[in-house]
Formats: structure tokens, C-alpha cells, sequence
């Protein structure tokens, strides 16, 4: 079974990639609740965050401090909403963890959020590297 975020972090399908090391990599989103929305993942394959190794974990969460402050400074968002599903509400079996840039009044509410998409790949780039920016 193909998984697509392996296939992301193996290079084979394309992703507005905002950070990467030996262990993590970050990407934008396709169906963003806001532009800025960033997904987190392990390079390995692991379904949940319990599968995730110990030797891993300082290192998922480590970039995922450092996202969730990057995405905040590059969308000039006054915090960020960072959450993880396990299986339930979980669209791709890779564990990932959401970067959600939030403002007061921005209309989320409970968990019926509705997605969106970018309105071009320009603006897609231009958020990319916008958070890629903030991480310097």
C-alpha cells in the first residue's frame, strides 16, 4: 500500500516543502483551513503518534516548535492551533501534525472546519517561502 507522505518525503510527488532535516519534514497543506496550514511528519513511516519511536520523538517535536512559531511570524497570525488525529479523522495513515495559523475572530469553531485550496500555486510559493523565511 502507497502512502503519499512516503512518497513526498521520497521526493516521487511534489509538495511546497517548508523545512526538512535527517528525521522531519514539513510541507503546506493542499487543503488548507488557512494559508500558512503546514503539516509536520516523521520521514519513517508510522501510523500514530504511539508508534513513534523514542529516539524520534525530541526530534518531531522539536521541528514542530519551530513550525508552529514560523508559521505564526510568517502569516503575522496572533497564535497557531497544532493538533494531531490518530486514526479517527486521520485522511492520510501517516502521522502528521497540523500548524494551523489563528486569529481572533477567524470563524474556526469546534471541529467543522471547512477547507480550502490555494488560489494559485504562486500563492502557494509565496507562503512556502514566507514560512521557510521565518524559520532562519
Amino acid at each position: 500500500m502507497s502512502c503519499v507522505f512516503c512518497e513526498i518525503v521520497l521526493g516521487r510527488v511534489a509538495a511546497d516543502v517548508v523545512y526538512e532535516d535527517e528525521r522531519t519534514m514539513a510541507f503546506l497543506d493542499t487543503r488548507p483551513l488557512f494559508p500558512g496550514h503546514t503539516l509536520v511528519v516523521p520521514r519513517v513511516h508510522v501510523e500514530t503518534l504511539g508508534e513513534l519511536d523514542a529516539a524520534l520523538i525530541e526530534p518531531f517535536f522539536g521541528a514542530s516548535q519551530r513550525l508552529a512559531l514560523a508559521v505564526q511570524r510568517a502569516m503575522g497570525a496572533e497564535g497557531t492551533f497544532v493538533a494531531i488525529n490518530n486514526h479517527v479523522s486521520q485522511s492520510v495513515p501517516h502521522l502528521h501534525l497540523h500548524v494551523v495559523p489563528r486569529r481572533k475572530g477567524d470563524g474556526l469553531k469546534g471541529f467543522f472546519w471547512p477547507r480550502t485550496k490555494y488560489a494559485s500555486p504562486e500563492e502557494a510559493a509565496r507562503v512556502g517561502g514566507a514560512i521557510r523565511e521565518a524559520l532562519l
